[in-house]
């Protein structure tokens, strides 16, 4: 088992918590709204990514233990709700280094599916941030991605790192734990200094 499949699915049960919690303040809050919209936040991304690769089956379906990392995520939250909403500052961690692992998962995968590297950044992104675009929506909430923290730019900055470190010739873990630092550090830096890009409309 390798440690970067490891973190994906310690990403997978982050991306769940993340996901349980974003119905709480909904008028109804039942099992099946919160482990709904768990699993979306945690496969969303990932199943867009191949259902546009069109590589099959799923890999939450040939991967059980992503659907158990999902489980574990809802109990968890169902568990220690009240400490977890405790714990905003240790949740946008674990939702950083979600995204910054899936990124490169995303964009790994789909070059190795033959496509071209633009199209592979494009698949890193989307297979970040769109589970959290669905939860988002589902839970009428502005997606992040229009909100004015920098999300899905430190994404596109990862995933263009990881490529140009690919065509260096770099090892492969060296260019992904690099690549998912990248998103890290961007991300961090940009919510304690209030960074965000610039309008479109002036």
């Amino acid at each position: 088992m390798s440690i970067q499949y490891i973190l994906e699915i310690i990403g997978t049960f982050a991306f769940a918590i993340s996901g349980a919690l974003a119905v709480k303040d909904q008028k109804h809050q039942d099992w099946f709204g919160a482990s709904f919209t768990a699993f979306i936040s945690s496969i969303g991304g990932g199943t867009l990514r191949d259902i546009l690769l069109d590589s099959y089956p799923l890999v939450w379906i040939s991967d059980i233990t992503i659907v158990y990392a999902i489980m574990a995520g809802i109990l968890v939250t169902f568990v220690f709700y009240k400490y977890l909403l405790r714990l905003r500052k240790t949740l946008f961690l674990f939702d950083t280094f979600g995204i910054a692992l899936f990124t490169i998962v995303g964009t790994e995968k789909a070059l190795h599916l033959g496509v071209r590297p633009e199209i592979a950044v494009i698949m890193g992104v989307f297979t970040a941030t769109m589970g959290g675009v669905i939860r988002d929506v589902m839970t009428n909430e502005i997606p992040i991605i229009y909100r004015k923290e920098v999300y899905a730019t430190a994404c596109f900055a990862g995933a263009c790192s990881y490529l140009l470190l690919d065509k260096l010739g770099a090892e492969r873990n060296v260019a992904f734990i690099t690549a998912s630092l990248v998103i890290i550090v961007i991300r961090i830096l940009a919510v304690r200094n209030g960074w965000s890009v610039p309008r479109f409309f002036r």
